[in-house]
């Protein structure tokens, strides 16, 4: 218990020093953006995003079928910190992908047709060899890293990845040895996600929120951005959490985001700004702890 509260001052302690301009009225926030390369839609809400001038963080879906597109995008804007969405369940109705290992490789994580499951309950049922996950993951980061984009960090799509003790182990593991960093490895505190607040209730939810960030710590916002187009708006989650009008939710997200850029909202509130190329330069690899070591 001791232990852990120390660490939790350390990390408080770095997230008020590190940043020597920012002054003590100024609150940081952090903005991850996940599930970029898993649509056209997704890629294109990125785009608009970045030509925004917004500073934020996405991670790219790599076993899926627009990771090329969401590299090429990110390579033009090396001021965006890319990071690997460690992907481990396919979850759309008609639209699913699988390993990059290939199936043989890991037979223990994909469906009778070849595909990740759909959610965390099936694919645990199935009972996933650990040595099949770090099979998998590695042939992620190593698509990732030969793809030519600078990557900074690694997230994790649906939280499967590191939802038992021995699967975090071995993120933990891959992130050391390919020295990239993990988010909520930081001392980051999630706001409350804007994915299930009604569509119409998005940009005011986000708006207060921002208005009452906490200036003693990494604020992290997690978002799910796209555009309401026929590709997107054919995706059914096969999950019972999956929202209804998914694509539209996803807007909403994407055009909360724009306004608050436009209306300058976070220099109004004294809000900096980071991502993850910030923590990276200024905590490092070595200060990274693990959220369930420090109870964040």
């Amino acid at each position: 218990m001791k232990i852990n509260i120390i660490i939790l001052l350390f990390i408080n302690l770095l997230s008020l020093t590190i940043f020597s301009q920012t002054n003590f009225d100024t609150k940081l926030l952090l903005i991850r953006c996940d599930d970029i390369g898993m649509s056209h839609s997704v890629n294109m809400a990125a785009k608009e995003l970045i030509e925004s001038g917004l500073v934020f963080s996405t991670s790219i879906m790599f076993p899926c079928a627009w990771y090329q597109e969401g590299v090429d995008l990110l390579k033009d804007h090396p001021e965006i910190a890319a990071g690997i969405h460690l992907t481990l369940n396919s979850e759309w109705k008609n639209y699913k992908w699988g390993p990059i290992a290939g199936r043989n490789q890991v037979p223990s994580l994909v469906d009778s047709n070849g595909y990740f499951f759909p959610s965390r309950e099936l694919l645990f049922e199935n009972n996933p060899k650990p040595e099949e996950v770090e099979i998998e993951l590695r042939a992620q980061i190593d698509r990732a890293i030969t793809s030519g984009l600078k990557i900074s960090y690694m997230d994790y799509h649906m939280g499967t990845a590191v939802d038992k003790p021995e699967l975090r182990k071995i993120v933990e593991k891959l992130a050391a040895e390919y020295k990239l960093g993990i988010s909520r490895y930081f001392g980051e505190v999630d706001l409350e996600s804007m994915y299930s607040i009604p569509i119409d209730e998005k940009k005011d939810s986000l708006f207060k929120r921002i208005k009452m960030l906490e200036g003693d710590k990494i604020n992290l916002l997690v978002c799910h951005i796209g555009i309401d187009n026929d590709e997107l708006r054919a995706m059914i989650d096969m999950n019972s959490f999956g929202l209804k009008g998914m694509s539209k939710h996803r807007e909403a997200e994407l055009y909360a985001l724009l306004r608050l850029q436009e209306e300058n909202i976070f220099e109004k509130n004294q809000i900096r700004l980071i991502n993850y190329n910030d923590l990276l330069r200024e905590i490092g690899l070595d200060n990274m702890k693990s959220p369930v070591e420090t109870g964040y």
